[in-house]
């Protein structure tokens, strides 16, 4: 059965299609940006080698409106039983029902991958320590300036070579470890996730990718 988005278009989907074994996962990330989500995930997916791409499935839906990411995420699930976990992902930004639409959505049995106030806040965290930015246009511009600094490259929210360059030039171990600290912090304090500043669950997804990935190389997959 075909499926289109809120925009009538088949959504970008089968990044490893064919896939014969599907031991690694499949992944459903919903987003409603239309772009940076989507290259970060499609370029991880295409870091890695051929091989380990014939394991794993990710598939992007973007420019979904927010209040329906959980009813599109549920429904494109409900079409293809392949799929295993579902994952949204978006932006505190000026969302005023943030913390309504994780609680609504976890309790959907969905995955959330928000980051507050933006997603670049994530992204800092392969270069330096995640500051603390409550508007999404401080978040963006500081993060321009960082992503420039360390690439000498102006960044494009449209750059399929984001993920390439986040990769090369920053140090994912060392965001994982940042995102993670900042989040179980933050979490400690009992604060809701809008007033989680400057924090993020994107590394959770991107934990679990890489450990599976790991663990296969290290069972020979290569």
């Amino acid at each position: 059965m075909s499926r289109k988005n809120r925009t009538g278009k088949l959504p970008d989907r089968r990044l490893g299609a064919p896939v014969k074994q599907t031991d690694l996962g499949y992944y459903l990330i919903i987003t409603d940006t239309e772009a940076t989500e989507k290259c970060y995930f499609e370029g991880l997916y295409k870091s890695f080698p051929q091989k380990i791409q014939n394991h794993l499935r990710i598939d992007v839906v973007s420019n979904i409106k927010t209040q329906k990411l959980i009813d599109k995420s549920l429904e494109l699930l409900n079409q293809d039983p392949q799929f295993r976990e579902g994952w949204i992902v978006f932006d505190r930004d000026r969302v005023p029902d943030f913390d309504k639409i994780i609680s609504d959505a976890e309790k959907s049995g969905l995955n959330v991958g928000w980051s507050n106030s933006c997603f670049e806040i994530w992204m800092f965290a392969y270069f330096e320590e995640m500051h603390t930015f409550v508007e999404s246009k401080k978040c963006w511009s500081e993060f321009s300036r960082v992503f420039k600094k360390n690439t000498l490259r102006d960044y494009s929210k449209s750059d399929p070579q984001l993920y390439r360059l986040l990769f090369e030039k920053g140090n994912e171990q060392r965001a994982l470890s940042i995102a993670k600290q900042r989040y179980n912090n933050l979490t400690a304090e009992n604060l809701k996730f809008s007033e989680m500043y400057s924090c993020t669950t994107v590394f959770k997804i991107v934990q679990k990718i890489r450990d599976k990935v790991k663990n296969a190389r290290a069972d020979g997959l290569n």
